[in-house]
């Protein structure tokens, strides 16, 4: 039996997700000497060159500290808090980012505290430097105070409290990357690529991501009231409450003789409850299993370990994923022999909802020809976020490393093309999960703000495109027509040839 790949520490715990929304936060302060302000500050500037504009920098931000914090005895190691995350991100992030850009996001994020200068604690002033500092490096990089640090390491065990909802920031508002099923969120009707413009009345413009997740988060059993913003449906409002989120990661079901494998996110359960989900459909179908379709739609990630420990368990041998810094060093992930499903044909589904861990999965499967791809091309998250606890307080969510697939290409910008295209159709959107393809997608990640430009690698091109009106329809309700179309294709003995003939002229490029 195949070993299950998992992190060694939450040091090195590594996500592929944006942020989640989860439970309530504050940043506790902690007691040292005043004098030692003055120490701390040169220290940090002795961590810069000697330039004359990253010295200035400093300075600026030294003086809006003076002027934002009150003068209390935490000051000293507060600004320790700081210079410490400063230094990790000058030294970790995946790409060199100048001083002074630096600095002034810093600067920036202090400047948008609400109310009088001098009013502020120390801590608080901490804070906000270091959500500006982090939130303008790229859109999945952030700190995390105390409790929010926690909720991650809760929410990666597949429990925690909040509305259910995978969030990024897009012109100034929280867009819904997807709901997560069976959530608050997603009974409420929340869809991918809606637009959270107001919280309980405030308005989310010119909030950064971390301040509009803070309003959204709250006690389980609490109501919250969303303003959101459709694109066929204009404004209206939703109240959710909040809830304790059980995240069930895998779901399995059959249609005919093909099993079904639904992953939502790759948590930590995920590897054991896909082999599972395996072991269930073999002692229900037995000898008349003819394949597997893996859904992975609107599945926005998780872990990078999970990921790799689920392909591995599809794939005989050969290379899943490599990870590499910014100076090209990294560790590669390779697949030990065994295969669940014994070579049966597998097809992977998926749409600009599947995200970061879902599309290693997907791009690790279709580059080892080990399964067909169908669906739309995904959201296009290469990059790997490592969750470091801080010596003082919290911790930090920072992109330290971009992954690559056997092939050698990156995903950061481009996504996983399928090997065949569903497009179109006027089929109402599967339930709970958002909407199809291109009629409400929830963007991409190349659109975000801030977000990682690196060298564009070309996808595995699309062999063809069919529309979604000419699959027949399959799931509980026979109204899932890409999932017919997947089921069809496993029929078919994986067959792609046999699939796209059935379609003759219907089928193009």
């Amino acid at each position: 039996m195949k070993r299950t790949v998992r992190s060694r520490s939450t040091r090195l715990a590594v996500a592929a997700a944006a942020v989640l929304l989860a439970g309530a936060g504050g940043l506790t302060a902690c007691a040292s000497g005043g004098t030692e302000v003055a120490r701390v500050f040169g220290g940090f500037t002795n961590a810069f060159t000697a330039d004359e504009k990253s010295a200035q920098s400093v300075e600026t931000f030294r003086e809006l500290f003076d002027q934002y914090a009150k003068r209390d005895s935490s000051r000293a190691q507060q600004l320790r808090h700081f210079r410490d995350a400063y230094l990790r991100v000058r030294q970790e992030y995946v790409q060199s980012i100048d001083d002074v850009v630096l600095i002034k996001a810093a600067v920036d994020g202090v400047k948008k505290l609400d109310g009088k200068p001098g009013t502020f604690t120390a801590a608080q002033v901490t804070e906000a430097a270091l959500d500006g500092m982090l939130t303008n490096l790229d859109p999945h990089s952030s700190y995390l105070n105390p409790d929010e640090f926690r909720e991650s390491q809760v929410y990666t065990s597949g429990e925690f409290g909040g509305l259910g909802i995978e969030v990024n920031m897009e012109d100034g508002f929280v867009k819904v990357i997807a709901p997560i099923e069976d959530t608050p969120a997603s009974r409420a009707g929340i869809k991918s690529g809606d637009l959270i413009t107001h919280v309980d009345g405030t308005g989310i413009k010119g909030m950064s991501l971390m301040e509009a997740v803070r309003l959204l988060r709250g006690k389980p059993r609490t109501d919250v009231r969303l303003t959101i913003r459709r694109a066929d449906a204009g404004e209206f409002d939703v109240t959710v409450t909040r809830a304790i989120i059980r995240v069930q990661p895998v779901k399995w079901s059959t249609d005919g003789d093909v099993g079904v494998i639904r992953i939502t996110s790759f948590n930590q359960r995920a590897d054991d409850e896909t082999r599972r989900a395996v072991s269930a459909i073999r002692r229900k179908l037995g000898g008349k299993l003819r394949g597997f379709v893996l859904d992975l739609r609107n599945n926005p990630g998780g872990l990078l370990t999970e990921s790799v420990a689920v392909t591995d368990s599809f794939l005989h041998r050969g290379d899943i994923v490599s990870v590499r810094d910014r100076d090209g060093n990294g560790r590669a992930f390779n697949a030990e022999i065994g295969d669940l499903a014994d070579g049966l044909p597998i097809v992977v589904l998926i749409n600009r909802g599947s995200a970061s861990a879902s599309e290693i999965v997907a791009g690790a499967l279709q580059d080892q020809d080990r399964a067909t791809v169908i669906g739309a091309r995904s959201f296009g998250k290469g990059s790997v976020q490592t969750i470091t606890p801080l010596d003082w307080d919290g911790a930090l969510r920072l992109t330290t490393a971009l992954y690559y697939l056997p092939s050698g290409r990156s995903i950061q910008g481009t996504g996983v093309e399928p090997d065949i295209i569903i497009a179109g159709g006027n089929a109402p959107p599967y339930r709970q999960r958002g909407d199809f393809l291109d009629r409400l997608h929830p963007g991409k990640e190349a659109d975000l703000p801030h977000a990682l430009q690196v060298e564009k690698h070309q996808p595995k091109p699309a062999q063809a495109k069919i529309r979604l009106d000419d699959c027949p329809g399959a799931g509980a309700d026979d109204t899932d027509r890409m999932l017919g179309c997947a089921v069809t294709l496993i029929n078919d003995g994986g067959s792609e040839a046999r699939f796209l003939a059935r379609f003759g002229s219907r089928t193009k490029l």
